[in-house]
């Protein structure tokens, strides 16, 4: 297939893609970790789309396990880990007995103080790790404004390159990304010329099938990761809107303050140095509003 067909900048057309095409939605959040919906309410939505879906908690399984039970849509057992360096990483597995093993013995000793935070391990002992195990390592939303994604300054560019090497692919449209991060993002999965997978990273039902990966024939779990990790699944999508994606990360935001006030300043502080701020007046009042949300007993945000 020609390689600009492999990735289309457009809403995907659901209905009418699951006559001939297996699709997934191989970013999802849930209750577990800092999505809004529970894994009975994500299912009924998935079955009413028509759609696979995999569940990749930050840090969890426990949703990735609990929806392994519905045996009536296709999922793909998963976690988004987070490394030492606060960057995110995608491990795809292909049984649930492999992930919560990987889990069990390789992430959960090595947890942050909640499953936001940041584990000890560095990027390349996870990548090491999840390679004793059968599975498809992505770097979702490689390039962001913001630290999570692998193409940041807390990594030089030697080093990211032994990185890719060491990965299968590359997340290149996040429905919850801006579309400039997002085309750069699928330059970046070209040059490779390594896997490219899409994925809502949704947070609500309604973010649900807005970025998929989807295969040209009807799959079950195996077909489909051994289609995504030769490369020869397909992608489709578009970011969510304006209004929807402000709702959506107030929401994380709110959460993540709550719970990891350090990791919401070290986004804060590398977003600063990504978009270069240089009005003082709205650097003040940025400062304004999230010490006030911190005045509770939460530490304070130093600019």
């Amino acid at each position: 297939m020609d390689a600009s067909f492999k990735v289309k900048f457009e809403k995907p057309d659901l209905n009418e893609m699951k006559k001939n095409h297996t699709i997934v939605d191989l970013h999802f959040h849930t209750r577990y970790s800092d999505g809004t919906n529970t894994i009975q309410k994500i299912v009924e939505h998935a079955r009413s789309l028509g759609i696979g879906i995999a569940i990749t908690d930050h840090n969890e399984i426990r949703g990735a396990l609990e929806i392994d039970q519905y045996k009536d849509i296709l999922n793909i057992p998963g976690i988004e880990v987070t490394s030492k360096e606060g960057t995110h990483i995608l491990v795809y597995f292909y049984d649930t007995d492999s992930l919560s093993r990987f889990f069990n013995h390789d992430i959960k000793p090595h947890m942050g103080s909640c499953v936001m935070s940041s584990t000890s391990l560095k990027m390349e002992e996870i990548i090491s790790r999840a390679r004793n195990y059968k599975t498809v390592i992505i770097f979702p939303h490689p390039r962001c404004a913001a630290y999570t994604g692998i193409c940041n300054s807390y990594f030089s560019k030697d080093r990211q390159n032994r990185l890719f090497k060491d990965v299968d692919g590359v997340e290149v449209i996040n429905s919850g990304n801006l579309k400039k991060w997002n085309l750069k993002g699928t330059i970046l999965g070209f040059n490779l010329e390594k896997s490219m997978t899409g994925g809502s990273d949704g947070h609500m039902l309604k973010h649900m099938g807005k970025a998929v990966s989807y295969v040209e024939f009807k799959a079950d779990r195996t077909s489909f990761l051994d289609a995504v990790k030769t490369g020869s699944s397909l992608v489709i999508g578009k970011e969510i809107d304006i209004f929807r994606k402000v709702t959506s990360s107030g929401l994380r935001f709110r959460n993540n303050i709550k719970n990891c006030p350090n990791l919401v300043e070290k986004n804060l502080r590398y977003s600063y140095s990504m978009i270069n701020l240089k009005s003082k007046t709205l650097k003040s009042n940025v400062k304004r509003q999230f010490n006030k949300h911190l005045k509770n007993g939460y530490h304070s945000l130093l600019i």
